[in-house]
Order: structure tokens, then sequence, then C-alpha cells
């Protein structure tokens, strides 16, 4: 098996993961089904040799399992440099800054204390993230993020309605 199908197995499983993560109200099991597919999807981009994705999808795997136990400022602050150093140092164009600001956009989302505005700005995040995948090629990545955020707003409907709500 070619690093490409393999790569596309691995989403495949992820979505499973994702698709799951929005049907949950409680924020730690959203995070935590978050986690399981984070480290899925860095799996992908490695395979990819996207090194940007890669190191921020690790990094973003390592914060949601964080966000379970803490919503500290200073750890999202950590994060947001982390995701900049990973950039500079791995910059390679657009994917490279795409990447970034999805990941940056969740970084922001999963520190969020309540699951209504991490629901909001993750699908923010993944709709860059859906643009990264797109200019990628991988497509399991794209059926993964716009499954995702069909899920996102399947149960943000379920929980909140057509509503949009600023706090």
């Amino acid at each position: 098996m070619s690093d490409y199908t393999l790569s596309q197995c691995l989403i495949v499983i992820a979505i499973v993961f994702d698709i799951l993560s929005f049907q949950f109200k409680q924020k730690q099991k959203i995070v935590a089904c978050l986690s399981i597919s984070g480290v899925l999807i860095t799996s992908h981009f490695a395979l990819l040799e996207q090194w940007t994705a890669t190191i921020l999808m690790l990094l973003a795997t390592i914060r949601y399992f964080v966000t379970i136990f803490s919503h500290s400022k200073r750890i999202m602050s950590l994060f947001l440099c982390l995701n900049a150093f990973v950039l500079i140092l791995t910059f390679s164009g657009v994917l490279s800054l795409l990447s970034f600001v999805g990941s940056s956009l969740q970084t922001i989302a999963a520190f969020c204390q309540n699951d209504l505005r991490l629901r909001q700005l993750m699908l923010i995040g993944t709709s860059i993230w859906l643009i990264n995948n797109a200019v990628l090629g991988s497509p399991a990545a794209v059926v993964m993020e716009i499954l995702f955020i069909s899920s996102n707003l399947i149960a943000y409907y379920r929980y909140y309605g057509f509503v949009i709500h600023s706090k």
C-alpha cells in the first residue's frame, strides 16, 4: 500500500471520531474525540510529507488533551506561540500559512470554557483546514472536513437552534 493510500485510510478512521466529537454536549468528551482524531490526522500529514501541518496537528492533539483539564489563557498563549514557531521553522508556502491559521483558530476554540464558542470558532478553523486539504489534493481529508463541519452544524442546531449567540 502506498503512503498516499494509507494516509487516506487514516483519514477515514479519523472521520468517525470527528463526527462523534460534536455530537456530545460536554466539552471534555468533544476534545477527547478530537485528540484521538488528531493522532490519525497527524499521521496522515506525515505520510504526505506536509511537515508544518504534521507538527501543528501533533500540537493540536496535545492541546486537545490539555484542554480536558485546563482552560488557562497562559497555556493557550503557549500553544499559539508554538504554532508560530512551527510556521517559522517549516514554512514552505501557502499550505504552511493555511495550516497555521486553521490551527491557531482551533487553538483559541479549544481553550473556550463553553461548547458554544468552541463550536463557532471550530467552524471557522475547520473551513481553513478544508481549503488547505483541497489545495493539498487530499480528497479524504476534504470529505473529513466537510463531514466535521456538517456534524458541528447539526449539533449546533440540536443544542442552540439557528440563533447566532454572541457570548
